[in-house]
């Protein structure tokens, strides 16, 4: 609602509540004292405290709630907010839905408690005033007297909004004097995004404010909006968090924070960099379970999930996994270690950085600037007489020899590359520079994989009229799709998106004496790829049709992931 262009003194004598001497004695209460208008029109008894309130309420364009009409004094709902916050800060609940929920409060000026209500209550605000007097007297007789100070789960308590209120321009000194609540606030954010399932937390700088996002089964969803005036200290406590130095703002910087969330020790690989508003910081979390939840979990078909145990427990050659970075291709690696670590093998990895702890697994951090590279690391693998070895990434010529010279001398190697599709890693391995030969004999099978969000189970319903074009974008006739194909909803239980969890979809090519030989002689992709179709390879997308058949998820998601250039196509029609 639009504010009124009025002034306090102007509203209340155009109503006939103050004569024109007594806003003139009011303004200069408030300028002797330094309190607000409105307060100091209490404070000399010249207005009545509901008065003020109702005057505020036509100058915000804010609902009036009487708390003396049965009506309203009924529609009050403390079980709708923490009761610490109702006591803390003066505020009644009325009602909520929708995500939206109607609040009572005394002082719309408050904007640093509106920011943290929102925070807290995970819901947008819909405020009502009323006079604080008032508002107290009905806390007071349903829950007794405030508690007396902070209460330990506070996000944002008020010394914030008394500290930041004195000045935008937040410094680190500042910072020290909202300590307490910033360390409250920062770790609350971390516990929320476990919670919740994020993957990751973005904290970006904005021109007037700090969005906070959660990326949840792969989308960004903002979370809140913080004050400007709080960026400083929120960033400082990161930072400090993760072991960073807090006095560099102008190089990226990494980090890891660990911290236990219902008694689960969860860590958190942080990344600063640099942006135009101030240093954007991202949390990627790295839950100790993900990499343990079955190879049967991750989405394989039975068919893929065979040849898959196959792969693995060949005694030599490469294994590649490929795809863009967030596709899982760690998680399928790491589940296929799980399952291979036993006594009788020995493994060692090396990875940049190592994201999880695994016990009975040799891990080697990759460590450039002490000249620890991943061939160095490699070479020294090798001295170790290992029976698996696992490279975090393909990244050039000399790590695909030292490689792939490890897989011909009797090692398994599982490794990962980033391409779009299972054949592609053919071509990208021989435009690295390595021998085709070399490639041809050395790898033994390729599997691309992407991540899809999977149908809430609580709200999925069957799509009686699916769209004929999104159809097409995946392979399915109109025919197949009757009684088959289901449509995202969303509910409390998936936060509205419809959406709940993830599994892959695979593309897995088997190497055979044909696709050998079109390696050793340079074919092209597209030869590659038809050959390797030719061979029984499933394509993503069509691995993809099977799940949507399967009701696991909708056309839209697999169009998203796997055709992403038919999805534009379709877009524009």
């Amino acid at each position: 609602m639009a504010r009124s262009k009025k002034k306090l003194g102007e509203i209340m004598v155009g109503w006939g509540m103050l004569t024109a001497d007594q806003v003139e004695k009011a303004v200069g209460v408030a300028r002797g004292s330094g309190k607000r208008f409105g307060e100091a029109l209490i404070d000399a008894g010249i207005a009545k405290e509901e008065q003020v309130a109702k005057a505020l309420a036509h100058q915000f364009g804010m609902p009036y709630a009487d708390l003396n009409d049965p009506k309203v004094e009924g529609a009050v709902d403390l079980k709708l907010a923490p009761e610490e916050l109702v006591k803390k800060h003066l505020i009644l609940p009325l009602a909520r839905s929708n995500g939206k929920m109607q609040l009572v409060i005394h002082d719309p000026m408050d904007l640093e408690l509106l920011d943290m209500l929102r925070f807290r209550l995970n819901s947008e605000i819909e405020p009502r005033i009323a006079a604080r007097g008032r508002i107290k007297l009905f806390i007071d007789s349903r829950l007794g007297g405030a508690k007396q100070g902070v209460p330990a789960d506070s996000i944002i308590s008020a010394s914030i909004d008394k500290s930041l209120d004195k000045s935008v321009d937040a410094s680190i000194d500042r910072d020290a004097v909202a300590d307490s609540p910033i360390i409250k606030l920062a770790g609350r954010i971390l516990e929320e995004a476990v919670k919740m399932r994020a993957s990751d937390i973005h904290i970006e700088p904005m021109n007037d404010r700090v969005r906070l996002r959660y990326r949840i089964d792969g989308v960004c969803i903002e979370r809140d909006n913080l004050p400007k005036r709080m960026q400083n200290a929120v960033l400082t406590r990161f930072k400090l968090m993760a072991g960073m130095n807090i006095a560099e703002k102008r190089i990226p910087q990494d980090g890891r924070i660990k911290i236990a969330v219902d008694n689960v020790n969860i860590d958190f690989r942080v990344s600063a960099c640099p942006a135009y508003h101030g240093e954007s910081v991202v949390c990627r979390i790295l839950r100790p379970d993900s990499v343990r939840i079955g190879l049967e979990n991750l989405g394989f078909e039975p068919d893929q999930l065979e040849a898959f145990h196959k792969i693995i427990r060949r005694p030599n050659g490469i294994f590649l996994v490929t795809g863009p970075t967030g596709s899982g291709k760690t998680t399928t690696l790491y589940s296929a270690l799980d399952i291979l670590n036993k006594p009788d093998r020995k493994i060692i990895t090396a990875e940049d950085p190592i994201e999880y702890a695994f016990t009975g697994i040799n891990q080697c951090q990759v460590r450039e600037q002490i000249g620890l590279t991943f061939p160095n690391i490699l070479r020294s693998m090798l001295r170790q007489a290992p029976n698996i070895i696992l490279v975090g990434e393909i990244r050039d010529k000399e790590v695909a020899e030292v490689a792939i010279q490890a897989a011909l001398t009797g090692h398994l190697v599982f490794s990962t590359l980033h391409t779009n599709d299972a054949p592609s890693a053919i071509t990208r391995l021989i435009d690295m520079g390595t021998k085709p030969f070399l490639v041809a004999s050395a790898i033994q099978a390729v599997m691309a994989q992407r991540l899809i969000r999977v149908l809430c189970p609580k709200c999925k319903v069957l799509d009686e009229a699916p769209d004929h074009k999104m159809l097409r974008l995946v392979n399915i006739t109109p025919e197949e799709a009757v009684g088959r194909v289901y449509k995202a909803v969303g509910c409390e239980h998936c936060n509205r998106t419809g959406y709940r969890g993830r599994k892959a979809i695979f593309e897995m090519m088997i190497m055979n004496t044909e696709i050998r030989e079109l390696a050793f002689k340079r074919e092209s992709l597209a030869v590659l790829r038809n050959a390797a179709l030719g061979a029984g390879m499933r394509s993503l997308l069509e691995d993809g049709k099977i799940k949507i058949l399967k009701g696991v998820t909708t056309p839209e998601e697999i169009s998203r992931v796997a055709q992403v250039a038919g999805a534009e196509g379709m877009a524009n029609d």
